[in-house]
């Protein structure tokens, strides 16, 4: 699955190269909780089609019965009864009052502002399009007294930027995410990853477990993890996940990560591989616990997961919770949980008969 961002320009720069009218939606502000974040985007044909999303659904239709209606019940082939206007950007707000919140979905409290802008120029959405496909980061200027807008290369992301004159929007290429080993785990990590807008390389030189690879979108390579790595030039929106439990194939890579500035990095594995992991990284690599503080082990939130399909689950929500700069709680950590779970277990079953004087007796 394509970034989406990547998804909604793609579809409005095809319906306004095929003469269609549309819009884009952009959000521009949030007060309270807001269903999607600031910078979030939308597409909307004068046919009703629509891609992306600025809201639960409720605003999306509320835009496509404002601007689409008289185009799907118009009565003659040749009226142009589109009602997407012309002219420069329009800024809406929904969830003002306690009544609109409820009418479109917001939760209590929530309001959010939209840029709208109309029939964006094709020719530099199909700019645009471009040099995302190709990995750049670029931002879309706007000026909003007339609609006209122009791109500029970025050399790190940026929040949206709006003032009185122009709206600064930033696109950048998808999230990465390297996966080192071809398991079943990876399978559904994978798949999971795909459908969160990440573009999924898995790297395996162990022809039994490439032989079986079966996730489609995916690039697979079988060269050894560490020069994939290299060639992979991790950035800011790239995590690498080493899988296999195998140390001649994660450690190496792992250490290659550690080079990047890579957002997530960890390797799967118990409490007890973690730290004899970092321990052979100390003694073979001249590594210190200052040079390790960014390996994360084991990886995942504690969900209690005890099958791959459920362990890739909590990988992911790690993933997605760093990427989103969400702090997690320490007994949301798998080793601090387990720690706790072990500690909580011997404590119970400690009998009467095993006290004395309220201290456990293992004499």
């Amino acid at each position: 699955m394509d970034n989406l961002d990547v998804m909604v320009l793609r579809s409005l720069r095809d319906w306004r190269k095929s003469g269609h009218r549309a819009l884009l939606a952009t959000v521009v502000r949030t007060w309270g909780s807001s269903p999607r974040p600031v910078g979030s985007i939308m597409a909307l044909c004068d046919s009703g089609s629509v891609v992306g999303s600025v809201s639960g659904g409720c605003i999306e239709d509320d835009l496509i019965d404002r601007f689409t209606k008289a185009y799907a019940n118009k009565v003659t082939a040749s009226a142009d009864l589109s009602q997407i206007p012309s002219g420069p950007p329009q800024h809406v707000k929904y969830g003002i009052t306690a009544d609109e919140a409820h009418r479109f979905g917001l939760p209590c409290g929530g309001t959010l502002e939209l840029l709208l802008e109309f029939d964006p120029a094709p020719a530099q959405l199909e700019e645009l399009v471009q040099r995302l496909e190709k990995g750049e980061l670029v931002q879309r200027v706007t000026v909003l007294a007339t609609g006209e807008s122009h791109l500029q290369t970025s050399t790190s992301p940026q929040d949206l930027q709006i003032d009185t004159e122009k709206l600064v929007n930033t696109f950048g290429p998808e999230y990465r995410m390297l996966l080192i080993g071809a398991g079943q785990m990876t399978e559904y990590l994978a798949t999971m990853a795909i459908f969160n807008g990440f573009a999924v390389t898995v790297c395996d030189p162990r022809e039994e477990y490439r032989g079986a690879w079966s996730v489609a979108g995916v690039a697979l390579h079988s060269d050894m993890p560490d020069d994939v790595v290299r060639s992979f030039a991790p950035d800011r929106r790239s995590c690498v996940i080493a899988l296999t439990h195998d140390p001649k194939l994660d450690d190496l890579a792992l250490l290659e990560a550690l080079e990047s500035d890579a957002f997530y990095i960890g390797a799967i594995g118990s409490r007890r591989n973690n730290t004899a992991r970092h321990q052979r990284m100390k003694e073979h690599f001249e590594q210190t616990d200052e040079s390790l503080a960014r390996l994360r082990g084991p990886i995942g939130i504690y969900i209690g997961s005890k099958t791959p399909a459920e362990i890739a689950v909590s990988i992911m929500a790690e993933v997605l919770a760093v990427k989103n700069a969400v702090p997690l709680p320490r007994d949301m950590d798998v080793a601090h949980a387990k720690n706790s779970q072990h500690i909580a277990h011997d404590a119970d079953s400690i009998t009467a008969g095993e006290m004395v004087c309220g201290i456990p007796n293992r004499t």
